[in-house]
């Protein structure tokens, strides 16, 4: 089909890129009851959009799709001061957008990047198109297609200018929890989206504030995904459960304190069997997992500021390992496991206890990474607000939340979630199983890293005294780097002359 030129100033906002989660999140606009323009490079994808979409799909709603073949005619579809939600691939293909979009656009226009953005690239992009008298948003957008298409978790960052002109959509559009429990609502259905409830938005902060927040999700959810494999794995290998009793017991977790999205999914990828084979489909399922590079943006932003974030980072590097799987394959054939000196009583309760816990530290790491980051950019950050907003929509929606929420309105400025008496008194509970988990694989070969470095982290961070005096004493020996006196104040450094056998210290 050919598409009419559209009428001028006919949409209300407008969005460019159609692949699936821009199909999705344009869908999910209209039914709300807005005008969307909608473009993309390929004229024969908008072509077959549309006509898979006709006007009566929206007519309960208002809403409706303006397709555009040309990107000037498109721009020049959307009402003034336009709004434009950009949804292609993050780096390059982002930025020839935004520079095939500016020279079309006037003062006070809005451009909004859905993407999976680096955030150094959102905060670049913000201030050139600022001087140009434009509006930037970098927003988070988690949930995946469902979410684009029924109510994401959206995380705007920007000029407070710009929100204002964004948030009526996002909130209408963002999926949407309880106000008492924080439960998702659920119902909604093509045309007839879910109506009340508290929106999963608000506004995070300045410039890439939005999109540092939601690379931080996507590494917390690295971690939970791999503590849950992990869980899996100690069900199956040292419990010796099969894959359909693993997938009862994640049912049965999922009615507890553990309730989450990802705890869901997989009781249903285990009840999950493979069509040419009839076996489970996860034992069909290539061991080596893919990934996009967000988790180890978050690493690495966490190594450049220097917190302490090792779940989230062996999470990322258990993808790694899980991709050399043909060397793997080969290193079973000659590194063995010795046999265990004693075996320890592990029960599914205490998987479940491990599993909790270890959450709990990888979310501590994710949020202590977010405050450091607003520290370092000037961001002023609201965690109860981000925990609200990731209580629905996103990957790593979960019961787990609406407690963390309740931890920042007990106490804003919380140190480490760790400390809130809530969480303090359920790892307390608990602590006795994880170490348990961790040490019965250890003792039984079977890898589970990610427990590992959430108890470590755990242990380390609760250590009054950690063994660094040894190494600062190294580090001063072999380069002269000084060392702080546990008698004296901090910031006050000194040094030994190590090659002068009576060793003098001198303050540095």
């Amino acid at each position: 089909m050919a598409l009419t030129p559209p009428a001028p100033a006919s949409a209300d906002l407008g969005l460019i890129g159609l692949a699936v989660m821009g199909q999705n999140l344009a869908l999910n606009i209209a039914d709300h009851g807005y005008r969307v323009a909608v473009f993309n490079r390929t004229t024969s994808v908008t072509e077959r959009f549309i006509a898979g979409h006709p006007p009566e799909v929206f007519s309960t709603t208002g809403g409706a799709l303006v397709p555009a073949a040309e990107l000037k005619a498109f721009v020049a579809s959307i009402k003034a001061p336009r709004r434009i939600v950009i949804m292609v691939k993050a780096g390059g293909p982002t930025d020839a957008v935004i520079d095939g979009l500016t020279p079309l656009l006037s003062k006070g226009d809005v451009i909004v990047d859905g993407g999976n953005a680096l955030f150094t690239d959102t905060i670049r992009r913000e201030k050139a198109l600022g001087e140009k008298g434009l509006f930037f948003v970098g927003s988070g957008v988690s949930g995946g297609e469902e979410g684009a298409r029924f109510g994401p978790s959206l995380m705007p960052g920007g000029k407070p200018e710009a929100w204002a002109h964004l948030e009526p959509v996002w909130k209408a559009i963002a999926a949407k929890v309880d106000a008492t429990t924080g439960k998702p609502l659920s119902g909604a259905a093509p045309g007839r989206p879910v109506t009340g409830g508290v929106p999963c938005t608000t506004y995070i902060g300045a410039d890439g504030a939005g999109h540092y927040v939601k690379m931080v999700h996507n590494g917390i959810e690295y971690a939970d995904m791999e503590l849950i494999a992990e869980a899996f794995d100690v069900l199956t290998r040292v419990l010796k459960k099969s894959v359909a009793e693993a997938a009862g017991i994640f049912t049965e977790w999922n009615e507890g304190d553990l309730d989450s999205f990802l705890i869901e999914i997989t009781a249903e990828v285990l009840r999950h069997r493979d069509g040419a084979t009839g076996r489970p489909f996860v034992e069909v399922v290539l061991d080596a997992a893919g990934q996009k590079g967000t988790g180890k943006w978050t690493s690495t932003s966490a190594l450049d500021l220097g917190v302490p974030s090792p779940t989230i980072a062996e999470a990322v590097f258990q993808r790694y390992l899980s991709a050399r799987k043909e060397e793997r394959v080969a290193a079973s054939k000659v590194l063995t496991s010795a046999p265990a000196p004693h075996r320890l009583e592990v029960t599914v309760a205490a998987v479940r206890d491990a599993l909790y816990c270890s959450k709990l530290a990888a979310y501590a790491q994710g949020f202590q990474l977010m405050a450091a980051a607003a520290k370092e950019h000037g961001w002023k950050l609201d965690f109860g607000a981000i925990a609200q907003i990731f209580r629905g929509g996103c990957i790593i929606r979960a019961r787990f939340l609406q407690k963390i929420t309740l931890a920042y309105a007990r106490d804003p400025a919380l140190a480490n979630l760790l400390l809130d008496p809530y969480f303090a008194d359920a790892v307390a509970k608990a602590q006795a199983n994880w170490r348990t988990v961790v040490a019965a694989c250890a003792l039984e070969g079977v890898p589970a890293p990610a427990f590992a470095s959430a108890l470590s982290y755990f242990d380390g961070y609760r250590a009054a005294t950690l063994p660094a005096n040894l190494i600062q004493a190294q580090r001063d020996f072999f380069g002269a780097h000084t060392f702080e006196r546990v008698d004296a104040p901090r910031g006050k450094f000194f040094h030994v002359d190590w090659p002068d056998p009576k060793r003098p210290q001198t303050e540095a």
